[in-house]
């Protein structure tokens, strides 16, 4: 006989209220130091991640703020994930090309693989070594908070993962614009280069326009192509988890996934006027940002030091591994 699981009933608005609230301020926050700033690459999300943080680790945790910060490490951050689908278009990627489509390919499924093996190897707990997986290979923060709604990791493994891709997606965005200068990489080559290995989007923007308007334009394609295989993993990883699971200890099927796809295929067919879809952009890294915001007021200092170093250390070889790949494959069909 089958049972029939019910869903939980929402909680009321005025428990959710404080800790969205919260959540809702520090993101405007951070959203605001970067403008002040003014540094582009610097992503909020981040900052965000950084405020709350600080925020837990001075002030503690409330009571009262709990119900709100969960909603928005669940509904808010799901929200997000499936608003970034207004980001990508399928023409976009058939844009690359098909050598192109296949090094971006390639180089993610390696770089999951090979990261996930190299965690196992340095005695990194497996959910962790998938966020860094998922985060060097796809694009950073948003993708580590994304798989981790299939990963189910603690909070502090999350925010490591998230520390470890920021840090070596920025020197990866600051070394790939000499190292092209040294070896005179063409616009195209070098566009897909970053756009296939820089883990962040904002960063792929900002190594590949320092060498010019081609480069730039074609490297943040190439990002963005790369970004739509999120929905794959994420369902690839949540199927995988289910199969080794036993009757109620499944976890659901992450459905927001789905609502992702459904995004890309209508901005393919459908896509809204130039400012509506400025604005949804905006709205999508906003929502992204209360997630961090929520994520940072979860992790707690001391467990996060637990973690010790050899999680940076696979962060690293991480990042050297799918610069290394990305810029072979990318040799091969130039």
């Amino acid at each position: 006989m089958t049972s029939l699981v019910l869903p939980r009933p929402a909680l009321p608005p005025r428990l959710v209220a404080p800790g969205l609230a919260l959540c809702l301020a520090l993101a405007l926050l951070a959203m605001a130091g970067q403008a002040v700033l003014g540094i582009a690459a610097l992503s909020p999300l981040v900052l965000a991640l950084i405020l709350g943080v600080v925020w837990r680790n001075t002030v503690g945790t409330i009571a009262v703020l709990q119900p709100g910060i969960a909603f928005s490490l669940k509904r808010v951050l799901r929200a997000g994930v499936v608003l970034l689908g207004f980001q990508l278009t399928l023409t976009q990627a058939a844009s690359v090309g098909v050598s192109g489509l296949a090094v971006i390919a390639v180089t993610l499924v390696a770089t999951f693989t090979v990261t996930k093996l190299l965690g196992r190897l340095l005695g990194v707990p497996a959910p962790l070594a998938e966020l860094i997986a998922a985060g060097s290979s796809i694009c950073g923060a948003s993708a580590v908070i994304a798989v981790n709604t299939v990963t189910n990791a603690d909070d502090e493994d999350v925010a490591y993962a998230i520390a470890c891709v920021t840090v070596f997606g920025t020197l990866a965005m600051l070394g790939a614009p000499m190292l092209a200068a040294a070896i005179d990489l063409g616009p195209r080559a070098y566009g897909l280069w970053t756009g296939a290995s820089i883990h962040e989007v904002a960063q792929v923007v900002g190594a590949a326009f320092a060498r010019g308007e081609e480069a730039g334009h074609f490297g943040t394609i190439a990002k963005l192509s790369r970004v739509m295989l999120l929905a794959p993993l994420i369902l690839t990883l949540g199927a995988l988890r289910r199969e080794r699971a036993e009757g109620a200890a499944r976890p659901p099927l992450p459905w927001f996934v789905f609502g992702f796809i459904a995004v890309v295929l209508l901005n393919t067919v459908l896509p809204p006027a130039p400012a509506l879809h400025a604005a949804i952009a905006k709205g999508t890294a906003f929502l992204l940002t209360v997630a961090l915001a929520a994520m940072g007021l979860e992790t707690d200092i001391r467990r996060l030091k637990a973690r010790g170093l050899r999680p940076l250390a696979l962060g690293a070889m991480a990042a050297v591994f799918i610069s290394g790949l990305a810029f072979a494959l990318v040799q091969l069909v130039a």
